[in-house]
């Protein structure tokens, strides 16, 4: 095999895509469709994370807003606001997720000595979202794990405290 070929296949595609001013990328293997915002159907008493739900081509796509996933406030709607539909391993099954984003920027192809290591912030600090960070001239551009982002066992955790919280809040009132 020649030298260019083996350096094509380390190439690795991510698709970059902004959130509360901040450039993200996630790798392509998980992407499944970028959608135009449609709308959502809110679901009640959902934790603030849960945007709500889509009909995407018959069946029914959670639609999860990164930004309040992140801690942060929850992304606002405007003509470049769209949902990346991924697909989410969990032991055996694949789930259909929606992310809520404020825009995507592009498609980058990436060569792996562009990607440092993520970095290790020590103890309390949780360091599992990220997978490395894409060198650019101003900074880094964090590369997700999506996997871990939205993982269905810490997902099911939050909306099972999230529900109860506001159960609570519901029988005080």
């Amino acid at each position: 095999m020649a030298e260019s070929e083996e350096n094509l296949e380390l190439v690795r595609q991510y698709l970059m895509f902004n959130l509360g001013g901040e450039t993200y990328g996630v790798g392509i293997h998980a992407i499944r469709e970028i959608i135009e915002y449609p709308g959502v159907t809110a679901i009640p008493l959902a934790p603030r994370f849960l945007h709500g739900v889509i009909n995407l081509r018959g069946a029914v796509v959670p639609v999860l807003d990164l930004s309040v996933r992140f801690g942060r406030e929850p992304t606002g709607i405007n003509r470049r606001t769209c949902i990346v539909v991924v697909e989410v391993a969990q032991g055996e099954n694949l789930h259909m997720l929606g992310v809520l984003v404020d825009g995507v920027t592009e498609v980058r192809e990436v060569e792996p000595s562009e990607i440092e290591r993520k970095p290790q912030f020590g103890t309390g600090l949780r360091n599992d979202f990220v997978t490395g960070m894409l060198r650019r001239e101003q900074g880094f551009i964090p590369i997700l794990d999506i996997a871990s982002v939205l993982s269905m066992s810490e997902l099911e955790t939050l909306i099972e405290a999230g529900t109860g919280a506001e159960a609570a809040v519901t029988a005080s009132s």
